[in-house]
Formats: structure tokens, sequence, C-alpha cells
């Protein structure tokens, strides 16, 4: 395995700034605005609008004249004729409202009464109607054809968005060469003028347009979701609240059939709401074509003359680099849980968690009047967390089989489960760290190897060696020894390792263990020796040296042939005790079939728990220093189980 150049942090960090850079790049060249329409940015907006307008109270400013199915049947046509319509709007006119609004279009007569209807409009200056713009000549509609004050004439465009929804209103729209007040803010306007409210240059920027202390600043190409979008004219975002306004039918008008005080002082404006006449759209808030043209008319209205007289701020937005920052701080956190979170039910359940943070941040926003993205630090989170996953996965797929290679032949599964569990303080560089460490080391030796390996053929040697080796492995496994390697008839095997031990306690059951292990490989020594010579086979004991003290653990070779070793003093007395005087055994005290060995140190750790007996203090063979060394003859208690 090659050596890693980086370190897994700042690789998953690089992963991380590279996809938040992407979802930068590609937000900002237009290329999220499909997903935008589909699910995204605009369709976020949608659901919080939902939330925010349910339970609104209704604007009572404003008030709504409904030409229904049944005002067209009762009058027995459409569109109404001129003298109904002036009939209409005196009926109106006695209730004192502030502003008439008339949403019919009137660009030619519809006999009879074209001249009482124009003297009524003369006479009456709180009177507005409408024209519509249109995209070209062909959908123009021109202003009504008995007023001449372009200041009482409005158009009734709306921008809709590529999905079909309106979503924004304009205050003013400009064809080059004459700018143009929409049908909603000349409402506005008239209602306001009686409360002493005018437009005024805005503040900070004297080029915005203010209505008492509200400033309304235009829609830019790139705020929310309109990512290089189309924002000619002076377009706001409509927020929809202020509906439910209370609605009085063309027969309750002309039969004298409301209150004398409900539209004293109100905008009153006039619509159809007529299903045969089909002038509904497509709003956030009712997903299908519900929304009529007159009440689109009277939200726009409402929205802006609650700005004025409340200090209702229109939505605003966060400038380009703060977008930047928020889709970056999503991707970090996707990146970290990706880099840190390894259970998959808890990485479903924490990034399901840090998404619902991300809405409810943008909801919480969204409800103080401030648009934050919501889809593109989705994605961030979203690709952040799973290319890091995936990378974490790929060198984490590349650790295990670098652990199972060094060690899945050589301990029990519970090690191997632990090195796996602990691999962020065992692993370094897709190596095992080096640790210095306290650890009990073991060496097994044959007595006689030699002789009688010169007595058999190859394959019998072979067999015969590996059946007394897979014997003793097992039995060192199975005790939570790791085996280190195999010299020959020899075997060194080391408990505390490769995970470093914290307490005395871990320390004394890893040298309890040794013991233990080779007190049952003698007797399994035993059982083979019985098998051996009744097949004819050769029979022999074995040395164990046991010592336990400080090591240095980590891996040796190269990236092609890589191994997990110990070197230290520990290693070199417990070979020394191993091979300490060949011949010397107690056979009244401990089995000479299995001369165990160990040191001071390891003797301390028993906790008297084992039959020893002290045999010196010696000076072994390469060592100054002498230590005593006790040897041992079984267990002080029998052992069950």
């Amino acid at each position: 395995m090659l050596k890693r150049a980086k370190s897994p942090c700042l690789v998953c960090l690089a992963i991380t700034i590279l996809i938040c850079a992407t979802v930068v790049t590609v937000r900002n060249y237009g290329y999220l605005q499909i997903i935008e329409l589909a699910g995204g940015e605009l369709a976020a907006y949608d659901r919080f609008l939902k939330f925010s307008v349910h339970g609104s109270k209704p604007d009572e400013n404003v008030i709504i004249i409904s030409m229904t199915e049944a005002d067209i049947h009762r009058y027995g046509k459409w569109p109404i004729t001129d003298q109904t319509m002036a009939e209409l709007i005196e009926g109106l006119s006695q209730y004192n409202p502030g502003v008439i609004a008339v949403d019919i279009y009137r660009d030619i007569p519809i006999t009879p009464g074209s001249d009482n209807l124009t003297n009524v409009l003369r006479t009456l200056n709180n009177v507005v109607m409408v024209k519509k713009i249109g995209i070209d000549s062909e959908n123009e509609v021109s202003g009504p054809y008995m007023i001449d004050d372009p200041d009482r004439v409005g158009f009734t465009d709306f921008p809709v968005d590529p999905d079909g929804v309106i979503r924004r209103g304009l205050l003013f729209a400009d064809n080059g060469t004459t700018m143009s007040t929409s049908f909603s803010m000349l409402i506005a306007q008239m209602f306001l003028k009686s409360k002493d409210i005018m437009p005024q240059p805005g503040t900070p920027n004297p080029a915005h347009m203010r209505l008492g202390n509200t400033t309304f600043i235009p829609l830019r190409a790139n705020d929310g979701g309109y990512v290089g979008g189309d924002m000619a004219g002076y377009q706001f975002l409509l927020n929809f609240r202020g509906g439910q306004f209370n609605r009085y039918s063309l027969y309750d008008i002309l039969e004298k059939r409301i209150p004398p005080n409900a539209l004293s002082g109100r905008a009153v404006i006039i619509g159809v709401e007529a299903v045969s006449v089909k002038d509904y759209f497509s709003t956030p808030v009712k997903s299908i074509p519900a929304t009529s043209g007159v009440e689109l008319h009277a939200l726009a209205a409402s929205q802006i003359i609650r700005a004025a007289l409340g200090g209702e701020k229109p939505m605003s937005f966060i400038d380009e680099r703060y977008k930047w920052t928020w889709i970056f701080i999503w991707g970090i956190v996707g990146g970290a849980l990706g880099l840190r979170i390894r259970s998959f039910a808890r990485f479903l359940a924490l990034s399901a968690g840090a998404a619902v943070m991300l809405v409810s941040s943008a909801y919480a926003a969204f409800s103080s009047g401030l648009w934050i993205p919501v889809v593109p630090p989705a994605l961030s989170l979203l690709f952040s967390a799973s290319l890091v996953t995936a990378y974490k996965s790929y060198t984490e797929g590349a650790d295990r089989a670098q652990i199972m290679q060094l060690f899945s032949r050589h301990v029990s599964k519970d090690v191997a489960e632990a090195i796996w569990n602990d691999r962020d303080s065992f692993l370094f560089n897709g190596r095992p760290r080096p640790l210095k460490l306290t650890a009990t080391v073991l060496f097994t030796d044959l007595k006689g190897f030699t002789s009688v390996s010169e007595t058999l053929q190859p394959q019998p040697l072979m067999d015969w060696l590996n059946e007394y080796m897979e014997a003793m492995a097992s039995i060192i496994i199975r005790h939570g020894g790791v085996i280190n390697k195999y010299i020959g008839d020899a075997v060194m095997a080391v408990f505390g390792v490769p995970i470093a031990r914290q307490t005395q306690e871990d320390i004394s059951k890893d040298a309890i263990n040794a013991v233990t292990c080779a007190i049952e490989m003698g007797s399994k020594l035993s059982r083979l020796k019985a098998e051996w010579a009744a097949r004819g086979m050769p029979v022999i004991d074995m040395r164990v040296g046991i010592y336990t003290g400080e090591l240095v653990a980590g891996s040796l070779g190269s990236a092609e042939r890589l191994e997990y070793t110990v070197i230290g003093d520990t290693v070199n007395i417990a070979s020394r005790l191993e091979s300490f005087d060949k011949h010397y055994c107690d056979p009244e005290f401990a089995d000479p079939a299995c001369r165990i060995l160990i040191g001071a140190t390891t003797f301390t750790y028993l906790s008297g728990r084992f039959r020893a007996k002290e045999a010196g203090t010696v000076a072994l063979k390469g060592k100054e220093e002498k230590i005593t060394i006790y040897l041992i003859g079984g267990f002080t208690q029998p052992q069950h189980g």
C-alpha cells in the first residue's frame, strides 16, 4: 500500500471546498434554474409563504367588488354595458370610498350608456382604471376611452415565472419612452394620498421609492431564486398576506344591500370572479389557477399600503458574498458529517437533522423578511457529505485491507474488531501508528527440534510441524495474543498490542492471559504427544519465556511487504528467558514437557493466580543487569470451562 501524501482531513476539506465552489459556480451561471423551478428555491419560497400567510388577518383597507357568475346571468350580458358600469361607480361613490379601482378593460365603448359613464368619470376624480402593456403590440390593451389623464390609468401586467406562477409585482414599468404606473401601485398611491403619504426619494438610495417609512428596493437579477432573471421595471416580491378580503357583489351595490360605512375611506377594487370569464392565475398560495385577477391586484395594493402605513418591509436579500459564505458553511457541515460519522443510521439521522436545521434557519430568516438560499446550501450539504463519505469508505476499505493483511491470521476476531474500531488512533497515513507501550511478550521453542528434523522426510516434517503450530496458534489467538512471527519451530506472540493499554488492570490482564496461554499450550502439547506416539511420530517438549515491559510497536517494511512487529529490550528478555539453561526444570513442581519461565515484572502482575517458584536472580545472555526469574507450575486453583 502506498503511503498517503495527504491527511484525510485535508483531503476531505479539499473535496468540500471543490463541491461548494462548483455549486456556487453552477448557481451563478443559472444552471440551477431548472432545479429552482422544479422544487428548489422558488418552491421553498412557495412553501414558506403558505406557512407565513396561514392565519393572517384580512386587510380591512381593501374591499373587493366581485362580479360573480350570478351577476352575469342577472344582468344578462358580459362585458357589462357602460350604463351598468356608470350605475355601479355612482352607487359606490355614495359610500364615500377612498379610491374606486376598476379592473375591467374599457378601451372601447360598450353601449348603451357611454356618455353617462364618461360624465361619471369626469365628475369623480378618485376613480382609476386599467390598461395592459403586454409584451408586444398584439397583447396591448389601451387605456379607457373616456379618461385622458394618464395618472388615473394603471397597467395590469404581472411578471410570470417560467413555471407559470406569479410571485412578483410591479410598481412601475418603462417601455423606453414612457414610465407607467401599475394598477396596484396606483390604487395604493391614491389611497395613501388622503393620508398625506406621497412617494418620496428612498433612503439610503434616493433613486429608490419610499412610501411612509418604507423604502422599496427593486429586485435585482440574482435575488432569491431569480438567478439571471429578467428584472425589468420596478419589481417586488409579493408576500400574499392580507388576503380573504371582504367582498360584495355587483348586485349588492346596485341594490344598496351593504352597510353604510362598509366602504368609507377604503380602497374598493371592482373585478370579475366569474368562472366563465377565466381571469384566474397560479400563485404560490394556490397551486392551481385559482387566484382571480382582481384578488391579485388587491393583494399587491394591500402589501404596498401596509408597508407605507405599518412599516411592513418588503422581502430583502443577502449579498452574493454572504450567499457564498452560507453555501460554504453548509458544505463544511456536510463534509464534517461524512468525515466523522461512520454509522449509516446515525449518518442519515444527523444529515436529516442538518437539513432540518438548514430549512428552519431559512424559514426563520424568511419570517423576519430575509430570503436566504435553501437549495444551493442543501446541495453543498448533500454532495459534500456523500463524496466525503465515499472517499472515507474508499480509504477505510484500503485501511481495513491493510489491517487484515497484517493481523487477520494472527489475532482473534474481537481483537481485530477492536483494532478497526480504534483505527483513528491506530492508523497514520495508512500504516499502523508507531506506539511505545507496555505489553507482555511470549516466546516458545521446541526442545531438540534439530534432531527430530533430521529423522523425517520434508513432507512428514512439515505436516508434523504445521499440526503443532496450528494448535498453538489457536490457543494464542483465543487468549487475545497477537502472533508476531514464526521462526522455524519458534513462535513469538505479544499480549497488549496493537491497541495500547491505558490502565495497570489491563496490563495485568495481558500478563495473566499470556501465562494462562502458556499453560494451555503445555496441556495441548501433552495431548499431541500422546497422539503422535500412537501414530509413530516423534514426541517433543517445549520451552516458554514470558516477560512484561515497555516496547515499541509499529510496521516495518516496504509498501509491497509490510509487517507489524515489536522491538525493544522486553522482546530480547523474553527470548533469553525461553532459551535460559535449556535443561533447567523442577519435575516435582512443574511439567517438564512445557517449561515456563517468567520475569519478575510479569510475576508482579499475576495477582497470585499461578503457582510460581523463584528460580534465582540471573544475568541473561547479552544482558549485564540481573533479573529475577520464576518457574510456573500451574494454576493456584482449578480452572473451569
